[in-house]
C-alpha cells in the first residue's frame, strides 16, 4: 500500500536566509501552507556550509546578515556555480542598494512583508526556474 504523499511531486525548496527568528518563522509557516520547502538559515556563513544546494528552488536573502549581507552572500554562492532565482528582502533599500540588486538581478521585497509580494515574487521565480534549460555539463 503506497501513502499518499508516495504519489505527490517533491515541494519546491525555498533556502531563507535571516537572522530574525520572527521573520523566518513566519515566513516557513506561510510559505508551508503554500506547498513550499523551506529551509532557514540564520546567516551567510551557515548556507555556505550546508550540503550542496540543489539545481531548482529559490532564495530568499535578508539584506542586513551579521557577516556578510545578502548581496555578498549571492555574489559568493553565483562564483561558487549557484544559478538559484534570489528576491532580496530588506527595510528601506537606498537607491545605492536598489542599483546593486538590480545589477545582480534580484528583485527586493521590503520589510514588513505585510502582503503577499514575497510569495509572489518566489512563485515567479520558481516558474522562471522551470522554464530555464538546464546548461550542459563541461
Amino acid at each position: 500500500m503506497t501513502s499518499l504523499t508516495d504519489n505527490q511531486a517533491p515541494r519546491p525548496a525555498v533556502f531563507l536566509v535571516d537572522d530574525d527568528p520572527a521573520v523566518a518563522h513566519a515566513v516557513q509557516f506561510s510559505f508551508d501552507l503554500e506547498g513550499l520547502d523551506v529551509r532557514s538559515f540564520r546567516d551567510a556563513e551557515t548556507l555556505l556550509a550546508s550540503e550542496a544546494l540543489p539545481d531548482k528552488g529559490c532564495l530568499i536573502l535578508d539584506y542586513h546578515l551579521p557577516g556578510v549581507d545578502g548581496l555578498g552572500l549571492l555574489e559568493r554562492l553565483r562564483e561558487n556555480g549557484v544559478r538559484l532565482p534570489a528576491v532580496l528582502i530588506t527595510t528601506n533599500p537606498r537607491p545605492h542598494l536598489r542599483a546593486r540588486a538590480a545589477a545582480a538581478g534580484v528583485p527586493i521585497i521590503e520589510k514588513p512583508l505585510l502582503s503577499d509580494a514575497l510569495l509572489s515574487a518566489v512563485r515567479s521565480a520558481l516558474s522562471h526556474s522551470d522554464q530555464a534549460p538546464t546548461a550542459p555539463a563541461p
